[in-house]
């Protein structure tokens, strides 16, 4: 029954990002341009929202569904690696068009040219679990 929760959620963020077309190959292509702000104002609302879970979750003491305390560790201190990994999460998401969420979202709305796009992300994660131990982290 948990699953089922999870799924459902899932097809109405699927939708939601769809119907906002933030999957869209143009939208993202007009955001990396700078000639629209309706990827900015979708990315903006969600850092929002999170910010605000994040304090909600922090300040109430909030539990994780079997009832143990959520606790969220502090960031590590360090320019360079998120620098790094955010210039190459960018790199790839302007090349292809899509971050890793609406990756799924398109191969259910049936473009299945992204399923490679999936097989790279998928490698490129295998990749890193490779060479975690040597990067700098």
């Amino acid at each position: 029954m948990k699953l089922l929760k999870y799924l459902l959620v899932g097809f109405f963020f699927g939708i939601v990002l769809t119907k906002a077309e933030a999957v869209s190959w143009y939208r993202i292509y007009e955001m990396f341009h700078f000639q629209s702000f309706h990827m900015f104002g979708i990315i903006g609302v969600a850092i929002f929202t999170g910010v605000i879970g994040i304090q909600i979750i922090k300040r109430k003491n909030l539990k994780d569904i079997n009832g143990n305390p959520i606790y969220i560790q502090d960031k590590e201190k360090g320019n360079a690696r998120y620098w790094i990994g955010g210039t190459l999460f960018g790199l790839g998401w302007a090349l292809v068009g899509a971050c890793p969420g609406p990756i799924f979202i398109l191969l259910g709305a049936g473009f299945m040219s992204v399923g490679l796009i999936l097989i790279g992300a998928i490698f490129g994660t295998f990749l890193y679990g490779v060479f975690k131990d040597k990067l700098p982290h």
